[in-house]
């Protein structure tokens, strides 16, 4: 049981799409819709095996994947309808999946929350990312959830694509923001090594690294400008509108990963599902937890990922909870540099040292241990 009286943030995982995009390196199975009832069977008794860790009252449940729409549409509102009530419901989206028929029936079974994974409205930018949408059906899908009553729709960009240009970001921004939708995330391109899609866009990967600093700050400027929070590193939000869940993870709070590749951290311990499907299957339908890493996190880890993810958010850190784990000398070059600011004990980073993020906070950080930050999405 957690210290704080029970895990109060659910993630699950639905790992089927209609196809894998050449970037991507979650946890993905294409196709396999006669799988997806047994799939879900699995995820419930996952559940079931592990709800005591949950409080009475759980906050935020996130379902992310794969696609987690592109889930035949009986077994998805199966499994909404067997998890836990909470607060904040978000389910991720890929357009193309999104009819008013599967709007309406999200609204119905609980779901409060869409992130709808639009990416960019550019067509010949859609189609090196191997999307399967076009400009339109990502219109399409915002609609159909505006109808089905959804009044919290967050829309996921992707800037540094190979071939985009400055002018062609702040197309895409001015078109996100025709929409209205109330949290946007905005991520840079990250594209593994040895994928197919490095191999592919190699050379133009490199040719935008030099550009990815004035992306970034494009993208702040323009939502800033018209009243979006930049609240974290790549995400913006309406008054309000934060995303929960995912704030539960950046404040260092325990939650529950159900599903193939799910990770879970609770009262310092963390663990991993492994991701193929046949182990997870298989270990569920005998009544035991699937096949998982684990991991032991001690004080001065944990204290260093609430650091290293406390930093991203626009909110000052108290400095004495951090006090053990910080390079003093480190903390005062920084803020002569103007890159950190501490005020009445408290610790943040400075616009600046914002857009230089990850760098920064390495720095200010007297030893990072050697294997940290697993999260979910």
């Amino acid at each position: 049981m957690s210290a704080s009286g029970g895990v109060r943030h659910l993630y699950v995982h639905l790992p089927f799409c209609a196809h894998r995009c050449g970037y991507c390196d979650f946890v993905t199975l294409v196709g396999k819709r006669e799988g997806h009832g047994g799939y879900v069977d699995a995820l419930l008794g996952e559940l079931e095996l592990e709800r005591d860790l949950l409080a009475e009252s759980v906050e935020t449940v996130f379902l992310g994947g794969g696609t987690p729409t592109f889930t035949e549409p009986h077994e998805l509102k199966r499994l909404l309808d067997a998890l836990p009530t909470a607060r904040e419901v978000t389910v991720e989206a890929n357009p193309e999946t999104v009819t008013a028929t599967l709007a309406a029936m999200l609204r119905e079974a609980g779901v409060t929350r869409v992130s709808l994974g639009a990416q960019t409205f550019d067509p010949s930018l859609l189609a090196v990312l191997e999307r399967r949408a076009g400009p339109d059906d990502i219109r399409r899908a915002f609609y159909h959830l505006r109808d089905a009553s959804f009044d919290n729709v967050s829309l996921d960009l992707i800037y540094g694509i190979p071939g985009q240009t400055s002018s062609g970001l702040r197309q895409d921004l001015d078109q996100a923001l025709a929409l209205g939708p109330e949290h946007l995330s905005c991520y840079e391109l990250e594209a593994k090594p040895g994928t197919r899609f490095t191999h592919a866009w190699g050379a133009e990967l490199a040719g935008q690294e030099a550009a990815m600093e004035g992306y970034f700050e494009l993208v702040v400027d323009t939502l800033a400008a018209v009243g979006y929070r930049w609240y974290e590193t790549a995400n913006f939000c309406r008054e309000g509108r934060r995303a929960h869940h995912n704030l539960g993870y950046w404040l260092g709070r325990d939650y529950l990963g159900l599903g193939i590749g799910a990770v879970s951290t609770v009262d310092g311990l963390r663990w991993r599902n492994a991701p193929r499907l046949p182990p997870y299957l298989g270990a569920l339908a005998a009544g035991r937890q699937p096949p998982r890493e684990l991991e032991e996190l001690d004080e001065h880890t944990r204290a260093v990922e609430r650091l290293m993810l406390g930093l991203r958010l626009d909110e000052p850190l108290p400095l004495d909870e951090f006090a053990e784990v910080l390079d003093l000398d480190a903390l005062g070059r920084l803020e002569e540099l103007g890159l950190v600011a501490r005020e009445n004990g408290s610790l943040g980073l400075t616009r600046r040292g914002r857009f230089l993020g990850e760098g920064v906070t390495a720095e200010l950080i007297a030893e990072i241990p050697a294997k940290t930050l697993q999260l979910n999405r």
